[in-house]
C-alpha cells in the first residue's frame, strides 16, 4: 500500500515502516560516529520504542556494544492498516542488532502490570543473568494499577488558578491564547499515580528480589523542567506534582540499592518534540522558537544526542556522575543557558501568527513531528508500495 500521514489533531494515524527504519538507521549511525562508551552490557529499557527510550536502547547496544531487553506497548499491523511508529522502530532496531550480532529481545504489553514485570524477570534470568543498568521512560496517559484495579488519567493542567497563555496550532501556524482550567485534587492525585515513580519502584524491588541486580546496577528515569515560561502548565502543574513524585523516589531506590552499590538517577533533558509534548499547550510554541535559537547556535539536539551525551559525558566517564543541587542529571543544560533563555523570553513577548514565521522554527517543528511517525526522511521513497506488515522478531 501506498502509506502516507493521516493527522487528527495531535495525532498521527498512520506510520511509515520505511521511513521508521530510516529513523532509527540514522541514530544508530549517530551513535557509532561518536565512537564507543565504556558503558553497561546488559540493560532493560522499559518503554523502549521511541523518543529518550529507543535513543537509550541505541545508544546501550551501539555505544556500550549491550545486550538490550526492550519493554513497550505497541500496536502490530493489520492488513491495510499500519502499526504503530514505534513497533516499526522496534523491528528495525532489532534488525540492526542482530546483523551487528548483538543479542536483542522485545516484550509488548502493558509495563505497568504484573505479567509483563514476570516476562522481563524471567527473560532476564534465562538470557541474561542480570542487568547493569534499567532505564524507565514510560510515557503513557493511563495506568491499569496491578494491585487495585483501578484506571487513572493523567491530566495536563495547572494547579490553583487558570492559566492563560499564547500557544500555537503547529499544523496551521497560527499563533493564540489558550486557557486551562485548574486541577482538582482527584487529577493531581491521577497524574502522580500514572506519572510518579511507583511503577519505577515497583520495577526495581522486583528486579532486586529477583536478584537480577547486577552489583553496581544503575537506574535512570527521564524529567523535565522548562523556563518561567512554561512552568504554570508544566513543572508548576499536575505533570511537575507527578516529576517532583519521580525525582523524589530516585533518593528511595538508591537506599534500596546500597547494598548492590547501585544508583537511581533521574536525567532532566532537553524540550522535544514528541507526541505528549505536541498536545501540551504552550509546549510547541516555546519549542519553536527554542529551536531557532539552538540551531542558530550549533547547540541543537534531538533524542539521539541528548541520550549520547548522558552516556558518554554524564554517566560512563570513569568519574563520580555529576549531578545538580537535587541530585539530578542535567543534560539540560544548553537548552537552560541563560543567553538561550533570555532570547526565548524576547521572541515570546513578539511571537503572533505572522511573525512566527521569521522567529521560530515552525517548519522544523513540523519536520521533527512528521520524522515521528516515519514520514519526511531523505532516501525513502513514500509513493512506492509499502508492505506495512512487519514482524518484531523477537516477539512470536
Amino acid at each position: 500500500m501506498i502509506i502516507e500521514p493521516r493527522m487528527r489533531g495531535f495525532i498521527c494515524l498512520t506510520a511509515h515502516p520505511k521511513g521508521c527504519e530510516q529513523n532509527v538507521k540514522n541514530q544508530i549511525d549517530y551513535v557509532k560516529s561518536k565512537g564507543k562508551i565504556n558503558g553497561a552490557k546488559r540493560v532493560l529499557v522499559i518503554g523502549a520504542s521511541t523518543g529518550f527510550g529507543l535513543a537509550s536502547r541505541i545508544s546501550s547496544a551501539f555505544g556500550c556494544d549491550a545486550a538490550t531487553i526492550g519493554v513497550f506497548f505497541e500496536k502490530p499491523a493489520s492488513e491495510g492498516k499500519t502499526a504503530s511508529p514505534g513497533w516499526y522502530n522496534s523491528a528495525a532496531f532489532e534488525n540492526e542488532a542482530n546483523k551487528a550480532g548483538l543479542y536483542a529481545k522485545s516484550i509488548n504489553g502493558d509495563a505497568f502490570s504484573k505479567e509483563v514485570k514476570q516476562q522481563a524477570i524471567d527473560l532476564i534470568k534465562n538470557d541474561l543473568g542480570q542487568v547493569d543498568l534499567v532505564i524507565y521512560s514510560l510515557a503513557s496517559p493511563v495506568r491499569m494499577h496491578p494491585d487495585t484495579g483501578v484506571l487513572h488519567r493523567s491530566t495536563l493542567k495547572p494547579i490553583g488558578t487558570t492559566f492563560t497563555n499564547k500557544t500555537v496550532d503547529f499544523h496551521t501556524g497560527n499563533v493564540t491564547q489558550v486557557s486551562i482550567e485548574p486541577a482538582n485534587q482527584e487529577d493531581i492525585d491521577n497524574t502522580v499515580v500514572v506519572m510518579g515513580g511507583e511503577d519505577w519502584s515497583m520495577w526495581m524491588n522486583d528486579l532486586k528480589d529477583a536478584s537480577l541486580l547486577a552489583p553496581g546496577a544503575t537506574t535512570i528515569a527521564y524529567s523535565y523542567i522548562g523556563p518561567s515560561v512554561t512552568e504554570a502548565v508544566y513543572r508548576k502543574g499536575t505533570i511537575g506534582r507527578a516529576k517532583d513524585h519521580l525525582e523524589a523516589t530516585a533518593f528511595t531506590i538508591t537506599d534500596d540499592l546500597k547494598e548492590l552499590g547501585g544508583k537511581a538517577y533521574v536525567s532532566v533533558n532537553k524540550a522535544l518534540v514528541t507526541q505528549a509534548s505536541s498536545a501540551i499547550p504552550v509546549i510547541p510554541l516555546y519549542i519553536s522558537l527554542l529551536y531557532k535559537i539552538m540551531k542558530a547556535q550549533g547547540i541543537h539536539e534531538g533524542c539521539i544526542e541528548q541520550i549520547q551525551r548522558l552516556y558518554s559525558e554524564r554517566l560512563y566517564t570513569g568519574k563520580e556522575v555529576s549531578t545538580d543541587e537535587n541530585g539530578r542529571i542535567r543534560i539540560d543544560d544548553w537548552e537552560m543557558r541563560k543567553d538561550v533563555q533570555e532570547q526565548v523570553s524576547n521572541l515570546w513577548d513578539k511571537a503572533t501568527t505572522e511573525s512566527l514565521v521569521e522567529i521560530g522554527d515552525l517548519a522544523g517543528y513540523k519536520q521533527d513531528f512528521l520524522n515521528l511517525f516515519g514520514f519526511g526522511f531523505n532516501g525513502v521513497d513514500y509513493l512506492a508500495d509499502t508492505n506495512e506488515m512487519v514482524n518484531v522478531s523477537s516477539i512470536k
